[in-house]
């Protein structure tokens, strides 16, 4: 728990700072402002969860566009992946510091015959038919994974969404009636065959997942043949999870087995609406259960769930994001990651799944999605769902022309939005306290501390007016050494710092992130 005390005899360090932008005034100039300052206190000794990582995944499009020509694939690599920054300061692109990587069930191989309409969202198996290996599979996503190490990451999660075809109930990589589509003798030869896919690829490119997470959203019926996907009981994942623990053991690898990828975050404290599906944290992490794994040796402490369909209206997220945590604390040790997400349905009116968008709406929505799920769910890491993607909806960070050879690349401002998070509050940091004085309509403010010392905060202006505050530290010595926004005219661009002593102003429709250091 955090010190009241620490937090009540620390002596701030008060100082006043301007937000312009280094590329044009005019981006501040005729915007009205709101007439109350506020002040905004950070409290660094005062701490929350520690920070894993921010990540996305190489679902579907990985498969083609890791074939695409050079520049172009290395363009959307350095947009993900990337840490550098240009001579003029503007990063090259949003330090992803985890890359999900999908193993795919074997439809590609399987066409038309394969009941999936979309070819986009069939995937090649490793696994050939008479039980061999052919490691030269999924090179398009293999391309990907050593793309993303070639930038520094150096965090790696494998994922299925179906078993492979060939050990599934009906030969197919999707379900049918609803049903789960693997028959109970075959758990053990799943996990086998999970544990092969790990050490096949770190043979073939040293990499070697450090996360395997075996079954996704078990709560859905995946019975349509829009995708790969099969629904589980959470007796049956207990069993696969335990199968899996002995696969990784006897290869000797050290990945780490996560669950359980909830569809939606109640199923993972509460009894919601899918019977034996749901109050996952009771089930798989408490010892009175029947489905108890928290005691093998290769299991994560950490739960996963997905933030689909309760963003919106924002209280009431955040209320149930807030029982979330709650459940949470009932485990010691127990992290949460929201481990999937991307905008879905018409989330309360606020805004529509359907269509396109490369615009600051949607990257809004997204920062506010990120800032719920970090503050009041204690979330530990963030994951978008399709890093990529062909269609017209709001899934993919870079949209893509539905192209299996070359096309053309649209970054998002989604994809700027997470980056606001994922390129400055890096793997260790931890989040600290931070308090709002005065008129916060509009506001949200996150704060974090990275293990080298540097002091990130993000602040949230999806209002219609520019909004004044002051900035308070109890770093002795604090600096404000660079400062980067995201609006309707900006990408992740850097602020001049230069007139920082008159005050901040933050852009309305707008994501500001502010670094700062104590100076020794």
């Amino acid at each position: 728990m955090p010190s009241d005390s620490i937090y009540r005899n620390l002596t701030f360090l008060c100082f006043f700072l301007t937000v312009v932008s280094c590329k044009s005034a005019e981006k501040t100039a005729g915007i009205p402002k709101t007439d109350q300052a506020l002040t905004i206190t950070i409290n660094p000794a005062r701490t929350y969860q520690s920070i894993d990582h921010f990540g996305a995944s190489d679902a579907w499009a990985c498969q083609f566009v890791g074939n695409w020509p050079d520049a172009k694939r290395n363009a959307i690599a350095d947009l993900l992946f990337s840490q550098e920054s240009g001579a003029d300061g503007q990063p090259k692109g949003i330090g992803l510091s985890i890359w999900r990587f999908n193993i795919g069930a074997g439809t590609a191989e399987q066409g038309e015959q394969s009941g999936i309409r979309d070819e986009w969202r069939r995937a090649e198996s490793f696994l050939n038919n008479d039980g061999t290996y052919n490691w030269d599979k999924q090179a398009g996503q293999i391309w990907f994974l050593n793309a993303a190490k070639a930038r520094g990451v150096n965090e790696f999660l494998a994922f299925p969404n179906s078993p492979p075809v060939q050990l599934t109930v009906n030969k197919k990589g999707y379900a049918h009636n609803g049903k789960p589509n693997l028959a109970a003798s075959n758990f053990p030869q799943f996990a086998t065959y999970l544990a092969d896919v790990i050490t096949g690829v770190s043979k073939k490119t040293g990499i070697t997942f450090n996360h395997i997470s075996p079954v996704n959203e078990p709560q859905w019926d995946w019975s349509d043949g829009g995708q790969e996907g099969t629904p589980f009981y959470n007796n049956e994942i207990a069993q696969i999870t335990r199968s899996l623990s002995s696969a990784l053991s006897g290869q000797k690898l050290s990945t780490k087995i996560d669950i359980a990828e909830a569809g939606q975050i109640e199923y993972l404290y509460s009894e919601h609406n899918k019977q034996d599906r749901q109050n996952q944290i009771y089930a798989f992490f408490d010892k009175a259960s029947a489905n108890y794994v928290g005691d093998l040796p290769n299991l994560s402490r950490s739960i996963s769930g997905h933030s689909y369909f309760t963003t919106s209206p924002y209280k009431a997220a955040a209320d149930k994001r807030t029982k979330l945590a709650e459940s949470l604390r009932n485990v010691d040790g127990l992290k949460y990651w929201m481990s999937e997400y991307c905008i879905l349905g018409d989330n309360e009116g606020e805004i529509k799944g359907e269509g396109k968008d490369l615009g600051i709406d949607a990257g809004l929505y997204i920062a506010k999605v990120i800032h719920n799920d970090l503050v009041n769910a204690n979330a530990s890491a963030w994951h978008w769902w399709l890093a990529i993607s062909p269609y017209d909806y709001k899934d993919g960070l870079i949209s893509i022309d539905r192209n299996k050879t070359d096309g053309n690349l649209q970054p998002t401002k989604m994809l700027w939005a997470l980056g606001q998070y994922s390129r400055f509050v890096r793997p260790g940091a931890v989040r600290t306290a931070v308090t709002v004085a005065g008129d916060e309509k509009d506001l949200l403010v996150s704060s974090f501390l990275n293990t080298n010392g540097e002091l990130v905060s993000v602040i949230i202006n999806s209002g219609t007016q520019a909004r004044e505050f002051t900035l308070k530290s109890g770093q002795e010595n604090f600096q404000v050494k660079s400062a980067y926004q995201t609006s309707g005219n900006a990408s992740l661009e850097p602020v001049n710092t230069t007139g920082f002593s008159k005050g901040i102003s933050v852009n309305p429709k707008s994501i500001l992130t502010i670094i700062g250091k104590a100076d020794k």
